[in-house]
């Protein structure tokens, strides 16, 4: 190969890599994931719209939170959401924050803190303070969603001394 066949071929491998990573913009990406996760979070709380809720999850999504079975796709987590927001006094909402993506920009994970009013034992309702990680997969659709979401109860307050 001459040496101006190589410098083209360098050349076209050169734009198309610069192409394909000008695609993905974290700064936008990172606005636009955080955007979604706080509309999720909103619908959750008011508790109306249980398919436009399970919209945020993928279909092969997993749950794993505190108390409960690891829950697996759309048809164990509809059951799970529909039976949340049957309960009386139940309540949910969260805030994540500093998403962190993959190099190519299709996956990202976040950290977030949840409140979640329940039932309590007594028939009042408690408060559990969780955190959590979600991972999140942009989807063909352009649309990001939630491929796992893991939670536990944040450790009780150390004493004062």
């Amino acid at each position: 190969m001459s040496l101006s066949r190589h410098l083209s071929l360098l050349f076209f491998i050169f734009i198309l890599v610069s192409c394909a990573r000008q695609n993905f913009d974290p700064a936008t990406e990172q606005a636009k994931l955080l955007r979604r996760d706080a509309e999720w979070a909103d619908l959750a709380f008011a508790g109306k719209d249980v398919e436009k809720i399970l919209s945020y999850w993928s279909d092969d999504a997993v749950l794993i939170f505190p108390g409960q079975p690891v829950l697996e796709g759309k048809a164990a987590i509809r059951a799970y959401v529909t039976a949340s927001l049957n309960t009386p006094g139940f309540k949910i909402h969260w805030v994540s924050e500093k998403p962190v993506f993959s190099p190519d920009g299709k996956l990202a994970y976040m950290r977030g803190t949840d409140e979640l009013t329940v039932p309590g034992p007594n028939g009042t309702t408690i408060t559990l303070h969780l955190r959590g990680i979600s991972i999140w997969r942009l989807d063909a659709d352009g649309q990001w969603r939630c491929v796992v979401d893991i939670s536990n109860e944040e450790p009780a307050a150390a004493p004062k001394s």
